[in-house]
């Protein structure tokens, strides 16, 4: 069976294979490219390099056996682990952003519980098929605290700053950690994604493919970010937000908090930053951690998330829709039934 795949490298080059699986091995390997490579006797070696590979073999088995066949070449605009990924892509039909028609949904004004439970309803709809890939960007007025699926309530929050600032806590259904929110305040993004886009990566580096398209958008618009394993996005003048997944069946979610324009102190006062994971990054205050968006691009909210929309609907087969009432029913009914309950709240105390 023949199949193909292309990668272009983040600030290299472009990378195609064509393999050819047979009872579970690659019998044939043809990569192009317009990637530098020497010696030229090296190319030859990388078109044989991976020929009786077993299909099921991972990413980091493939670069082990390009890096023993091009030891000495010089390899420019691409890497051994490239070209790994770029076939693992391929061997397990994987899809491309190209591959897919998104819908890029901008939503009103919703209440926070609701913009977290429509990324269950849509995801699940991916799942099921009766929806095609979605980029949504959320919009909110509340003040509220949404929490990673697997945090402690008790740890995470403070009763008294949750009180005082009247937020309404919400726990979703991805990892990760708290996220504060105003309106306002954040740029929050959620993928909907068949498993497919993600076939062949590591969970680790899933979160930076997604993101791709963002890391060129936030340049765009002056700020030169980059991705911090696993989830974090940052750039020159320090962590500008983070990613959180949550794999349903046939598909994915992916999505992401930015900071445009927090009240540090007012966050301090809402969310327990432990002194562990300060400790680990260096820092002696959650403060520091703060980099609004507003700062570095000097622009309004709405403007850097038009940018971002239109780097999307530029690079990639998208077209602008809008959420169904049916979906906002869904939504809605799932606040009641499972997001506004203390026992999805407090699972765990």
């Amino acid at each position: 069976m023949d199949k193909h795949f292309e990668v272009k490298v983040p600030g290299g080059k472009l990378i195609v294979v064509d393999v050819r699986v047979e009872d579970d091995q690659l019998t044939a390997t043809k990569i192009s490219g317009d990637f530098f490579l020497e010696p030229e006797e090296a190319f030859d070696r990388l078109q044989t390099a991976l020929v009786g590979a077993s299909a099921s073999e991972d990413t980091e088995a493939l670069t082990a056996r390009l890096e023993r066949a091009l030891e000495g070449a010089q390899l420019h605009g691409f890497s051994t682990r490239d070209v790994a990924v770029a076939v693992r892509r391929a061997v397990t039909d994987a899809s491309d952003f190209t591959d897919h028609d998104w819908e890029v949904i901008h939503s009103p004004v919703l209440p926070t519980p609701v913009n977290v439970a429509l990324d269950e309803v849509l995801t699940r709809q991916v799942a099921d098929g009766s929806r095609g890939p979605t980029l949504r960007f959320w919009e909110w007025q509340d003040t509220a605290a949404v929490i990673g699926s697997f945090q402690s309530y008790v740890n995470e929050l403070q009763p008294d700053g949750v009180e005082k600032h009247g937020v309404t806590v919400v726990r979703r259904i991805s990892g990760g950690g708290a996220m504060f929110m105003e309106g306002g305040n954040c740029i929050t993004y959620s993928l909907y994604a068949p498993e497919s886009l993600v076939r062949g990566l590591s969970y680790e580096a899933s979160y930076e493919y997604l993101d791709r398209w963002v890391l060129d958008a936030l340049k765009a618009q002056g700020v030169n970010a980059w991705y911090v394993p696993i989830n974090d996005i940052t750039s020159d003048g320090g962590k500008i937000g983070g990613a959180a997944q949550k794999r349903m069946g046939r598909a994915v979610l992916h999505h992401v908090t930015m900071s445009y324009d927090i009240d540090a102190d007012k966050m301090g006062e809402v969310l327990r930053v432990g002194k562990v994971k300060l400790a680990a990054k260096g820092l002696r205050s959650a403060k520091k951690r703060v980099d609004p968006l507003r700062r570095q691009t000097g622009a309004a909210r709405a403007d850097v998330i038009d940018a971002m929309i239109t780097t999307f609907t530029d690079r990639y087969p998208a077209h602008l829709g809008e959420l169904s009432d049916a979906d906002l029913d869904a939504a809605r009914t799932l606040v009641e039934e499972k997001f506004a309950t203390h026992e999805w709240t407090h699972r765990i105390p």
